[in-house]
Order: structure tokens, then C-alpha cells, then sequence
């Protein structure tokens, strides 16, 4: 079972990858093709609401860094 979890994890790493270069929008079409291919939907789902939230914390922290001066 070890190494299903260690499939796991990496997957979830590769999807985690995935979403950042798509928030910047660089991503080749090979590198789409083999994502497509190869991730989980759900741990891509999960790997974009973890994003948006880390987005959103640092648009905050930002944001209160600014008016607080």
C-alpha cells in the first residue's frame, strides 16, 4: 500500500504544479496534454481551491500592509 500513497502524494504535487503555472497562464501544450492524461480530477480540484485561497490570503496580507502605513 506504501506505494499507492506515494502515487498519491506525487499526483497531487503534479496537480498542485499544474494549477500555479496555469494562475500565471505559461503552460506548453504538451505539458496540458500529459496533465491531462495523467491527474486526477479531484485532487486538481482540490489543488486550485488551495490555490485561490493562498491567492486570496496574500491579497489580503497586502492589502493591510498598504493602509496600515
Amino acid at each position: 500500500m506504501k506505494p499507492r500513497k506515494n502515487s498519491a502524494v506525487s499526483t497531487f504535487m503534479r496537480s498542485m504544479s499544474a494549477v500555479f503555472w496555469g494562475f500565471l497562464g505559461v503552460r506548453k501544450e504538451s505539458g496540458h496534454q500529459q496533465d491531462m492524461s495523467s491527474l486526477s480530477f479531484v485532487h486538481v480540484i482540490i489543488a486550485a481551491v488551495i490555490g485561490v485561497m493562498i491567492f486570496m490570503s496574500i491579497l489580503l496580507l497586502v492589502v493591510k500592509l498598504v493602509l496600515a502605513k
